[in-house]
């Protein structure tokens, strides 16, 4: 297995903001994205981190992403409200939406945001973590259009995109509680990632193209490609056709059939209907005693001392403070598309350089 790299994400995150700067980027735009792709590296979701930039540069050459553009509102009735993305970095139209919609939740108690047409939005688990520090709870509901990688329960090609659901409450006196996950068994970017290292994935996560069981993730990203699998069969297909209608449909946007299908595998764009709710308009005094008398009541089942209970957000909490510590590992093959990518969009060869001594 390659070691690869390890940086401090401070420059990683400097790395960024300048690799996007020569592709054009205006500063606030660069600044948002890296944060955003540099706090998944140090949450553990390498899937969506600083790896995602040799496919934004691609989507970029192909006209697909469109740089220094804003969300715009369509509809605005009061506590619902629906976005154009119009095709610009997500990590920018998301942070527009959901910086409105804690305005909205805040004005009206909660609020409904739709997000239609922005190129990917990264991170779901990003997006509820602002909703929980400005103390709200949120539930987002995403979809990927035109870009299927996922075989419905029983079938044998990719029907659907891996369309997130991510759930956050937020403790009064500690991390919130985080359920962020894809709908299918595992991320299409950690494939990527175990692509990149030349590992395996485990049983039950994808189909080759004939629709057989397969642990080579090279199947989703070598054609003849293959299919992810959804999590818990049935169940996790349920969830994916619902995030599928109330992200895409519902907020103005698209579903993912014949007429929707993208040419490139690098044009994501997502849609995402999100609600956000404040807590305090319950009438719920006990509310945060009785959450943590529960999570109380779980870590104190008998376990394995070296593997404690953890509940959910915490294990990308354990992993932001180790990683802030002691730095964002990054294999050989995955620094190399992305010191390629920072080339392509117009970075010195001498300062992609700078930033790779600066290794740990």
């Amino acid at each position: 297995m390659q070691t690869g790299f390890r940086f401090q994400a401070d420059t990683l995150q400097a790395f960024v903001e300048a690799l996007l700067g020569y592709a054009g980027s205006e500063p606030e735009e660069a600044r948002l994205v890296a944060d955003h792709l540099v706090s998944a590296n140090l949450a553990g979701h390498d899937s969506h981190g600083v790896g995602m930039l040799p496919s934004y540069i691609r989507s970029l050459s192909q006209g697909y992403l469109q740089l220094n553009q804003h969300a715009s509102v369509v509809k605005d009735a009061g506590a619902v409200v629906t976005l154009d993305g119009n095709s610009a970095f997500g990590q920018v139209a998301a942070h527009e939406a959901i910086q409105l919609g804690i305005e909205k939740a805040r004005q009206f108690g909660l609020a409904a945001v739709a997000l239609n047409n922005a190129h990917h939005i990264g991170r779901i688990g990003y997006w509820a973590e602002k909703c929980a520090a400005a103390g709200f709870i949120s539930i987002h509901f995403v979809n990927v259009v035109g870009d299927p990688m996922v075989a419905p329960f029983g079938g044998k090609d990719s029907r659907f995109g891996t369309n997130p659901l991510c759930v956050v409450f937020p403790r009064k006196d500690g991390a919130p509680l985080l359920l962020d996950y894809a709908t299918s068994a595992i991320a299409f970017g950690k494939t990527r990632v175990a692509w990149h290292k030349g590992i395996p994935v485990a049983d039950g996560c994808l189909i080759d193209n004939q629709g057989l069981p397969t642990n080579d993730p090279g199947v989703m990203h070598v054609p003849p490609l293959g299919a992810l699998l959804t999590f818990a069969q049935h169940k996790g297909y349920a969830l994916a056709t619902l995030c599928e209608i109330l992200g895409g449909a519902l907020s103005g946007g698209k579903t993912t059939h014949q007429d929707t299908l993208q040419e490139s595998v690098d044009a994501i764009f997502n849609c995402m209907t999100t609600i956000i709710l404040n807590p305090d308009m319950f009438d719920a005094p006990d509310m945060q005693h009785q959450t943590e008398a529960f999570i109380d009541w779980v870590k104190a089942s008998p376990h394995d001392p070296a593997q404690p209970i953890q509940v959910p957000g915490e294990w990308e909490a354990n992993n932001r403070q180790t990683r802030l510590e002691q730095g964002i590992e990054l294999d050989e093959s995955s620094w190399k598309a992305i010191g390629q990518a920072a080339l392509a969009a117009g970075m010195p060869q001498a300062e992609l350089e700078a930033f790779t001594s600066r290794k740990m």
